[in-house]
């Protein structure tokens, strides 16, 4: 049995590999993008994301799972607008969308994903 744990902290990594299946951290928007609306902070959030994917050899077409959190169920639509264009067509992931507090009260949005990665 093998665990790849990528990028470990004390308290977590960045994301744990076990058969084949990636389990990610939470990823939220980055600096540059905190203090800007729904749909500025979603297109951060996913690229942080694309670029953890990148590193772990996975891609969006891979995408399994995703849980989305939002601060404000009313900025669901908006969101999902930033989604839509993202997900790759046929490659949507088991999604759920939830509204939550989040660690940082100028966040609005937050997502975890498992995706399958390359052998």
């Amino acid at each position: 049995m093998s665990i790849q744990r990528h990028d470990t902290k004390a308290r977590m990594s960045r994301a744990v590999i076990h058969n084949g299946v990636a389990y990610l951290c939470g990823q939220v928007a980055g600096p540059e993008a905190r203090h800007g609306d729904i749909a500025e902070q979603t297109h951060s959030m996913l690229a942080r994301l694309e670029a953890l994917l990148k590193e772990i050899g996975a891609s969006r077409e891979q995408l399994l799972t995703a849980t989305i959190y939002l601060k404000d169920g009313s900025d669901f639509a908006a969101m999902n607008d930033v989604w839509y264009a993202w997900v790759p067509d046929g490659y949507a992931p088991a999604r759920t969308c939830v509204c939550a507090p989040l660690p940082a009260d100028e966040l609005k949005v937050e997502i975890t994903v498992t995706t399958a990665v390359n052998a």
